[in-house]
């Protein structure tokens, strides 16, 4: 049947619509987000160490550095962080991590990142630490958003048995995986192996959440890294843990050749940082002259090295001191790849595009640090609030820094200061009113780790 003349005009323009819909499609960016684990503050080049990462600051210098990107103060909660867009004590993960005998998991009523990106025809995948859930099969990364997953579950696993208490914690898409391997190498081989067969008529969400640096400190098997700090200042576990650090380096710079070869680099944004800050500050790791180290809510352990790059549209060699917190990574990807942001539940993070492509400042004027039953801190418009001993109402101490001035927390003002130190317990307060409770439990009496971790028998 021929259609009427006066009709072909629309269909013509109906056509090139839909052509220039599918080219912007095809055009979505790729996602590359790599997460270290305890890497101190300064262990990487651009900020001073005797480390060799050459691989990040190559990256570093092809984009944007944030030089005051905050994470929280320990692994679990900043993965949920990442994963969601939203603090910690929305779901009960801002106390210590998820441990073998946790039983819980991120919360099935959050969305992940990896969901919102999977339903927008992403091909999601994660290689390496995920840390938010293995006691039930429905927490496992497959069953969160992701298409394909390769690595571990838990934390402090041995990076050549793959095991965690005795316990194989190594796995490709809910199966347990028996291999050799320093499990560094081991992921960036999968990545290269990944990229390579990615089909490109879907754009790529590719996590990297590496078990490096975290302990146990291991030699790496490359003999250079043995010989290049076999003089190295400190303890013998540093220079064991500045080989751990250049091999993860090393492994990124193979992700990024894979992606060049793929014809994908130039389409790809690429996110860098570390989880926490480093533990035992200038004792295996190195948080610079930032106040303390992992687990605290002082700049050492919640202040971390990240960077971004995006070909053609981050300006390369951009510095940012802009406050910048990860959950606003969640709704900035959002935007950025085309994806709704509609969703039942409220972010916390903010959308920090102008940022990254302008240096602008963004929309954020306050960071909740953390908030738990005995401690928490705030920061707003430079002023941060640091609260100890909260669960004894006698002895909580109150800490106030001015962090433009004071980046390293060595002048507490609170007594100058009073008024703006209520005026931030009053803001703390209303995040710490509205905290769910903590999930977190002791470890029981009787706990017996398992043979294989999220083993389901599926």
């Amino acid at each position: 049947m021929k259609l009427p003349l006066f009709l072909l005009p629309l269909l013509f323009i109906f056509s090139v619509n839909q052509i220039l819909f599918a080219d912007e499609i095809d055009k979505r960016p790729n996602i590359v987000i790599f997460l270290a684990d305890d890497l101190g503050w300064a262990d990487v080049g651009w900020h001073g160490t005797e480390i060799k990462t050459p691989n990040l600051d190559k990256l570093a210098s092809q984009g944007i550095r944030l030089e005051r990107f905050y994470v929280q103060p320990v692994c679990s909660p900043t993965r949920a962080s990442l994963m969601t867009g939203r603090y910690p004590i929305r779901y009960g993960l801002q106390t210590g991590v998820i441990r073998p005998w946790s039983n819980y998991g991120l919360s099935t009523d959050e969305q992940t990142l990896a969901q919102a990106l999977h339903n927008n025809g992403y091909y999601t995948a994660i290689l390496g630490k995920w840390h938010l859930g293995e006691v039930e099969k429905k927490y496992l990364p497959l069953q969160r958003g992701f298409d394909y997953h390769y690595g571990l579950y838990l934390g402090a696993m041995d990076y050549y048995e793959h095991t965690r208490d005795g316990g194989l914690d190594w796995h490709r898409n809910n199966q347990p995986v028996r291999e050799k391997g320093y499990s560094t190498d081991l992921l960036a081989a999968e990545a290269e192996r990944l990229i390579q067969s990615h089909n490109t008529s879907k754009p790529l969400f590719l996590y990297i959440p590496f078990n490096a640096v975290h302990s146990p400190y291991q030699e790496v098997p490359e003999q250079k890294w043995k010989e290049q700090y076999a003089d190295i200042p400190g303890k013998p576990q540093r220079k064991i843990y500045a080989g751990m650090v250049s091999t993860m380096d090393a492994a990124i710079g193979k992700v990024i050749t894979a992606l060049q070869a793929k014809g994908l680099a130039d389409n790809t944004l690429i996110f860098f940082s570390s989880d926490n800050g480093g533990p035992n500050p200038k004792n295996v790791t190195d948080n610079g002259n930032l106040r303390a180290g992992k687990g605290t809510l002082y700049e050492g352990g919640v202040r971390v090295p990240a960077f971004a790059v995006w070909h053609g549209k981050i300006k390369p060699g951009t510095i940012s001191e802009q406050p910048i917190h990860i959950t606003d990574l969640y709704p900035t990807l959002l935007k950025i790849t085309g994806t709704t942001i509609e969703q039942k539940l409220p972010l916390d993070g903010v959308d920090i595009l102008e940022t990254l492509l302008e240096n602008k400042p963004s929309s954020r004027t306050e960071i909740l640090h953390n908030a738990e039953t005995n401690r928490g801190a705030l920061q707003r418009d430079n002023w941060k609030l640091v609260l100890t001993d909260l669960d004894k109402p006698q002895q909580t101490k109150k800490e106030l820094f001015y962090l433009k001035d004071d980046p390293n927390e060595q002048n507490d003002l609170s007594s100058a200061h009073p008024d703006k130190v209520e005026e931030l317990i009053k803001r703390y307060e209303n995040y710490a009113k509205s905290a769910v409770p903590a999930l977190s439990k002791p470890k029981p009496e009787n706990f017996k780790p398992r043979e294989v971790w999220g083993d389901f028998n599926d």
